[in-house]
Order: C-alpha cells, then sequence, then structure tokens
C-alpha cells in the first residue's frame, strides 16, 4: 500500500435524480415489508420531467394474489407512498412536483421459475436469490470506521439538505453532489486539497452577491464538517463551477434505480459487487450479504484485528451456503487473514452466512430501508440509531475465536 497520496470521493444528495429514484424503490420496499415480512420485492424506478415509473417483480401476502391480482387498496397505497417520497425530498418544481406527475406502475408477480430455485422445500433451505459476488469493507480512518473522503462528501449534502429543510438555506433546492479530495500521509488523511460542490439554487444565486452568499455558506458548512485544519489557504475550491444550477433533479436529467453504487458504498475505496442495493427484498445477497460483509468488516476493526479490512463472500442462486468468504487486511492484520476466516465460520450465531441466516441475525425482515436510500448505506446511524448491519456486537465472539 501507499502511504502518501491523494484520493478522492463523491456523495450526491437526497434530490439527486437517481437518488430520488433509490428511494422512491426503497420506500416500495419498506411498503410491502411492512405487510409480509417474507415479501419478495424487486422494484426499479424512472424518474424523469413530471414523470416517475415503477417496474419489476413482486410476491407477497396482502400485496398480489398468485393470478396477479393487487390486493384491496394497495395500487392506491403505491401511488402515495411515491407522491409522499418526492414531497418529503422537496420536490414542488414545475419539471417535477409531487402532486401533479404522472405516475405509471408496472410492477408484476415474480416468476415461479425464480421463485422455486429460492424459497425453502422439504429439505432444502431458502437459497441466494441470484447469484454474485458481495464486498464489505472497514478502516480507522473515521469514528465509524469509514474511507474519510465518502464519509465527509455524504455528511456535507446531508448538512446542506437539514439547513434547506429548516429554512437555514433556503436558497438552496434539492438536487447537489459533492466531492472531497484529501492528501494522505503515512496511510492517514491529513488535508482536503479540493472540495467541489455543486447544488441547485433558486433564481438569482448565480451572480452577484448571491452568488457570494451561497459560496460563503458553502464553505462554512465544508470547514466545520472536515475536521480542524483539514481546510486551509490550499484547499482549492469548485462551488457550482458550471455557474448556473437552477434546472435539477429529474427534470434536468432522468434518474434510475441502482446508478449510484459507488456513492452507496465505499466511495471507491474499496471493491463493489456486481449488484446495487434499493429496489430489493433482502432475500437479495446482493443486498444482504453487502451488509453482512460490512458487520463483519467493522467488527473486525473494532476489535482491533486490523487497521482495514476487505471481505468478499460469492453465491450461487438457489444453494443456502455461500461458494467462498475471503478476508484480507491488507498487511494490518494482528492474526492471519486465514484465521479470521475460521473464526467467522465457526461463529454459529452468524447462521452459516446463509441467505436466512444473514437476515434472521441482522434483523433485516422490516420496513428499514428507504432511509438507507441517500447519504450512504454504511458508515451512519439514522435518528439516533444504527443500521443493524453497523453494530459493533460481535467484537467479542471474533475475540474468543481467535484467542
Amino acid at each position: 500500500m501507499r502511504s502518501d497520496y491523494l484520493f478522492t470521493s463523491e456523495s450526491v444528495s437526497e434530490g439527486h435524480p437517481d437518488k430520488v429514484s433509490d428511494q422512491i424503490s426503497d420506500a416500495i420496499v419498506d411498503l410491502f415489508l411492512a405487510k409480509d415480512p417474507e415479501a419478495r420485492v424487486a422494484c426499479e424506478t424512472m424518474t424523469t420531467t413530471q414523470r416517475v415509473i415503477l417496474s419489476g417483480e413482486i410476491r407477497g401476502q396482502g400485496i398480489m394474489d398468485a393470478d396477479g391480482n393487487w390486493a384491496p387498496g394497495v395500487e392506491q397505497e403505491i401511488e402515495e407512498t411515491v407522491r409522499g417520497v418526492v414531497r418529503e425530498i422537496g420536490y414542488e418544481q414545475d419539471g417535477f412536483h409531487w402532486q401533479t406527475l404522472v405516475f405509471e406502475n408496472h410492477l408484476h408477480g415474480q416468476s415461479v421459475h425464480i421463485a422455486q430455485g429460492v424459497d425453502a422445500s422439504g429439505n432444502k433451505d431458502e437459497g441466494a436469490g441470484d447469484q454474485g459476488i458481495m464486498f464489505g469493507f472497514a478502516c480507522d480512518e473515521t469514528p465509524d470506521l469509514m474511507p474519510a473522503p465518502i464519509d465527509y462528501s455524504h455528511k456535507i449534502l446531508h448538512r446542506l439538505a437539514e439547513d434547506r429543510k429548516s429554512g437555514v438555506a433556503p436558497f438552496l433546492e434539492p438536487d447537489s453532489k459533492s466531492q472531497v479530495t484529501l492528501r494522505y500521509k503515512d496511510g492517514k488523511p491529513v488535508a482536503c486539497t479540493a472540495v467541489v460542490v455543486s447544488t441547485q439554487h433558486a433564481p438569482g444565486y448565480d451572480e452577484g452577491e448571491k452568488e457570494a452568499e451561497l459560496h460563503a455558506y458553502v464553505k462554512g458548512v465544508v470547514t466545520e464538517i472536515l475536521p480542524d485544519g483539514f481546510v486551509s489557504d490550499d484547499t482549492v475550491w469548485h462551488i457550482n463551477p458550471t455557474g448556473t444550477f437552477e434546472i435539477g433533479g429529474p427534470d434536468g436529467d432522468a434518474g434510475l434505480t441502482g446508478r449510484k453504487i459507488i456513492v452507496d458504498t465505499y466511495g471507491g475505496a474499496a471493491p463493489h459487487g456486481g449488484g446495487a442495493f434499493s429496489g430489493k427484498d433482502p432475500t437479495k445477497v446482493d443486498r444482504s450479504a453487502a451488509y453482512i460483509t460490512r458487520y463483519l468488516a467493522k467488527n473486525i476493526v473494532a476489535a482491533g484485528l486490523a487497521s482495514r479490512v476487505t471481505i468478499q463472500l460469492a453465491y450461487a442462486i438457489g444453494v443456502s451456503e455461500p461458494l467462498s468468504l475471503y478476508v484480507d487486511t491488507h498487511g494490518t492484520g494482528t492474526v492471519d487473514d486465514a484465521a479470521i476466516e475460521d473464526a467467522i465460520r465457526g461463529i454459529a450465531k452468524l447462521g452459516g452466512l446463509t441467505p436466512r441466516g444473514i437476515r434472521t441475525h441482522l434483523g433485516l425482515n422490516k420496513p428499514i430501508y428507504r432511509k438507507s436510500a441517500a447519504y450512504g448505506h454504511f458508515g451512519r446511524d439514522v435518528d439516533g440509531d444504527h443500521f443493524p448491519w453497523e453494530r459493533t456486537d460481535l467484537v467479542d465472539d471474533l475475540k474468543a475465536a481467535l484467542a
């Protein structure tokens, strides 16, 4: 590993068109899991000027019957959920308004061929919802054991959204992006060399005193969020570098579920598997196995077994046990990487890392996903409580297994 270098990560706000799509898809997952904890959901969303389109496959009690007929009232609940998400984000613009947008629902029943391979039956345990590889990562750069550039990029945009909604910064609109470049020395972040923030704004905030007000506000937020001393006279600023950013969100560009997977994870500081998270129920290992690998990685670092770790799991569709488990501590481990792999396999309460074992251990069959769909799935708490995959309650088990 290099010890001295620059590294950059980006984030996008809840009002970015792709993130609007992610949040709608996950709100549908939550709606269906609240009705049936065993619901199967694969919901894709497209957003564009004054339009939201849903597609995908579903199955669940109280949602849709075997013949593809909706349960009473569910179609209306779906539309109300979609409009509610758009309203909460803050879109009341001519080109995208929660109340007047055109909504299309093309969700349909799950393929019986997929169902027969995934469902438990007879002596067969429930299998993975698809083949794939999933990665988890943790490092000791921040208190939440996340890479610093993505952590700060998320926090900047989250603050902008909070200030927009509270009235502190009424000149902001929902769509925004951030990018943070940090200088690393001896493998640790020590300074911020560049910041990019592009934020949708009210008319007039692209020139003169109003533009200066917006720039000063953004610089103040960034300086407050980054550690003391990271921002200096040498930091390069790019605030709304295109000049004007009044047209944004789905009116400015179409959005799709699952297009911001690096924003969702580790900002490029670690590998990402083949699948996105949002819109999928937790039987899909694209989601649940990515969560358990993050959970394992975070507990390994929290236990002092490494300062940086990457974990990979691989699955085959319809097969319950993972095909492989790989741990890499990047030369920072206090014990052999293979010993950590053996320790993970030996912790009974993990359920053998099967799809059902993961869901049971982390309690994933609950409507908790809408809040994960903006500002990253990892390294943060929501409403004062961590997501279950952010817990560090496996530390003692790991230490005991490696004693």
